[in-house]
């Protein structure tokens, strides 16, 4: 029996509503992608409106609102490459939810920018260039847009092949480069730029030992006891109060300079009352906790979990206060030349370019962050609370230390070094007891090569990348800039 006309038709007519529901469908997931270079690029265009409300749209003032939407793009990729160190570990160790991570270090990094923020940057990015050896205004104008685009776009770049790389380093390497292009090799500070590419050695390796070093205490004092909890009550307390005076000696010395300037006896002094009363206060803390715990690793993950979110969430706030107006200082530049007619040095950052950058930060690290958060913390080697609480700790503890040694480190190079140095020691112990216990066993005492091999707990094909990427990231960011320099001499003439 054959259907009637109507019911042909509805049969007809689902058809095309399941064929129109495809396509709705399908429409959907090919514009997913865009939905994020969307939002960026509508930021990038409130910033220039700001810029332009501040300063009109004379033709002067254009290059101000060009800037402002560079300067825009610039947050945006710190945002996406740079906060990734701090809530990697965090994140790869299950302690803080990606949307957690992203939340703290958003708030933590904005309110770093804009409390605590520095009011006066060097606009030369350190010394690396002399002012005095470019003529004109217009001239230091071009070079500050050209090292600002060609920072941002190396930081881009990186981002998408997976790599984290320094932000400070990539506008130092922009500066670098239109220095060049504008007033010769002459204009160039090299022995800052010496220090500067020692520390792409010095960065990572120090973080790596120390959080290598603060692991291994951990191995040995806490997880192969036999009483692991009465262990835990021993020395997490005075863990937590090395990370409080640490963090409270870097805060002090890097974080409240709009405040207050305090040089690096007072920041220790500071750092020990901190730790000292945080040893007080988490001790009983700890033993409450622990309680009816049992005797297990699980256990002691449950103890380092919130002081890992802690650490993770003051070291977003000391990269906000401390990074954040080395990024924009080539905006601030850009301000005061077309404000004076005249650049300097050092100049104040306007609070709308502070603005700028820790809203920038936060867009580009809830867009495009993800990403680096996943590769830093579960895709170089894995992590939980203790090994992540490693890494933090030694992120501030290296910073101290060059500050006290005076050289120039990029917190970038030491927080993924911390996660190397964690990964390769996990690597050296594991080989050294299953030496250990073949030799008890009467074994041959070296494993062999392909055994070795896929023991491995560092991922060398990141380790390659990451490293390739730092060390190219000043001549690319240099080639870059002295390039997008000389095409703006030469259109703007």
């Amino acid at each position: 029996m054959t259907g009637t006309p109507d019911s042909n038709q509805w049969k007809t007519l689902d058809k095309d509503l399941s064929r129109i529901s495809q396509i709705e469908y399908a429409t959907s997931y090919v514009s997913r992608p865009l939905v994020a270079p969307g939002i960026a690029l509508a930021f990038m265009v409130i910033a220039g409106l700001a810029a332009a409300l501040f300063f009109g749209t004379y033709p002067d003032n254009m290059i101000v609102v060009a800037a402002a939407v560079f300067g825009a793009y610039m947050a945006l990729n710190i945002g996406a490459n740079d906060v990734a160190n701090n809530m990697g570990p965090a994140v790869g160790a299950n302690a803080l939810t990606m949307g957690g991570a992203i939340v703290i270090a958003a708030i933590c990094e904005s309110a770093g920018a804009l409390l605590a923020g520095g009011d006066v940057v060097s606009t030369i990015s350190k010394g690396i260039i002399d002012p005095d050896g470019i003529a004109q205004a217009r001239t230091f104008t071009w070079a500050m847009m050209a090292a600002l685009v060609s920072a941002a776009l190396w930081v881009n770049l990186a981002t998408r092949l997976g790599a984290p790389v320094s932000t400070t380093h990539s506008v130092v390497g922009g500066v670098m480069g239109a220095g060049i292009a504008a007033a010769g090799f002459a204009a160039v500070n090299w022995p800052t730029m010496g220090a500067i590419a020692a520390s792409w050695v010095i960065s990572p390796v120090l973080g790596g030992v120390i959080a290598a070093a603060f692991l291994a205490l951990i191995k040995n004092r806490i997880i192969y006891q036999e009483d692991k909890i009465s262990a835990a009550r021993r020395w997490v307390p005075i863990l937590v109060g090395v990370m409080a005076g640490v963090f409270a000696a870097y805060l002090a010395l890097k974080g409240l300079k709009r405040i207050v300037k305090i040089d690096l006896a007072t920041a220790l002094v500071i750092g020990a009352a901190f730790g000292a009363l945080s040893y007080a206060i988490t001790r009983p803390l700890i033993r409450r906790q622990s309680e009816c715990m049992e005797n297990r690793n699980k256990s002691l993950k449950a103890l380092f979990g919130l002081p890992l979110v802690l650490s993770a969430a003051l070291l977003s706030f000391a990269h906000g206060a401390n990074d954040v107006a080395n990024a924009v200082g080539p905006l601030a530049a850009i301000v005061h030349a077309t404000e004076v007619g005249a650049f300097a040095g050092e100049v104040a950052i306007p609070m709308w370019v502070m603005v700028i950058g820790a809203f920038g930060i936060s867009f580009g690290l809830f867009l495009f962050g993800p990403k680096l958060i996943r590769m830093v913390g579960s895709q170089i080697t894995k992590l939980n609370p203790m090994r992540a609480y490693c890494v933090a700790l030694s992120a501030a503890i290296t910073v101290i230390v060059a500050s006290w040694l005076g050289l120039p480190v990029s917190s970038t190079h030491i927080a993924v070094g911390g996660v190397f140095g964690v990964g390769f020691f996990r690597e050296w112990y594991m080989e050294k007891r299953l030496r250990n216990n073949a030799v008890k066993a009467g074994k041959p005492k070296r494993l062999p090569k392909e055994e070795r091999r896929r023991r491995k707990l560092v991922r060398r094909s990141h380790f390659m990348t990451i490293v390739a990427a730092w060390v190219v990231t000043v001549p690319a960011a240099a080639l870059m800039s002295a390039g997008i320099f000389l095409l703006l001499n030469a259109v703007m003439l």
